[in-house]
């Protein structure tokens, strides 16, 4: 029984799939085009342009950006990582009283959009630009993660924590020796994914006058009077760092999936550890 999901195409349906792919290609070069020459014919592209965006005080203004853009999305993601930790055990609990106000906390959280969430800490709370904005990324992540974390631990088989309960551990200790060290590979790549989200939402910091990098973007921007070019460079910088952290995210999952796995070399005697398990 063949377990394809669809026919394998012919020769006559590769060709249509190639003119399809061609037709494409052509039009999204045919609107770049159009959109680098609407650009170019506004001034976007200016010599002026480019000559003022080599000088230095560009540069220093991009880097204080990049500095404040980082040191937000470091203090917000390892806040949130915590967060969404405690209140993943908490909503594990045994005991009502203290499941049932985290769950609340976590569905509030996740249900009120990041830019209002950030205006009330700021207007609510008088946390000053930067803790209003690491406070409401920190809650509203924090609250993601918090269901990462805990999709993460009930994914690991439950003859695992009878088997710690057996040999007398307590529910403290699984959760710390037994579950999050197996529970961690399964949620590394949404806890990653999370930290990207994190980094780009530290943009929403604009609505309250912090200045990151893309607030410096677009003071640049007004100061070479064109906006294209300065928010490229941003869109690069960000890029530059999301694919850093995607690339540390495979390193990561691919070097804790393959913890313990490597062969047990012969010991002394020359007989090697029985791994089968049996």
């Amino acid at each position: 029984m063949s377990l394809a999901l669809f026919d394998v195409p012919g020769p006559r349906a590769k060709a249509r799939h190639r003119l399809y792919t061609v037709g494409a290609l052509v039009v999204a070069i045919g609107i770049a085009a159009w959109a680098l020459w609407k650009l170019y014919g506004e001034g976007e592209f200016d010599s002026e342009v480019l000559s003022d965006m080599t000088q230095s005080n560009i540069a220093r203004a991009y880097w204080k950006g990049l500095v404040a853009t980082l040191g937000a999305a470091a203090t917000a993601i390892v806040l949130s990582v915590v967060f969404g930790a405690l209140f993943a055990v908490a909503r594990m609990s045994d005991r009502g009283w203290i499941r049932f106000p985290a769950r609340v906390i976590v569905e509030f959280f996740r249900a009120v959009p990041l830019l209002l969430l950030i205006m009330f800490v700021y207007f609510g709370m008088g946390l000053g630009l930067y803790w209003s904005l690491v406070v409401a990324l920190m809650l509203y992540n924090g609250s993601v993660l918090s269901e990462v974390f805990r999709a993460g631990l009930q994914a690991v088989p439950r003859g695992q924590s009878e088997a710690a309960m057996a040999i007398g551990l307590r529910k403290s200790q699984i959760l710390r020796l037994v579950l999050f060290p197996q529970a961690i590979t399964i949620m590394l790549p949404a806890i990653i994914s999370q930290c990207v989200i994190v980094l780009k939402d530290t943009a929403l910091g604009a609505i309250v006058a912090f200045r990151e990098l893309t607030a410096e973007a677009r003071g640049i921007a007004q100061f070479v009077n064109a906006s294209f070019v300065p928010l490229v460079v941003a869109a690069l910088i960000y890029i530059a760092i999301n694919y850093a952290l995607s690339r540390l995210a495979v390193v990561a999952e691919r070097r804790l999936s393959q913890r313990g796995r490597g062969a047990v070399k012969p010991g002394a005697d020359g007989v090697e550890a029985d791994t089968s398990g049996a």
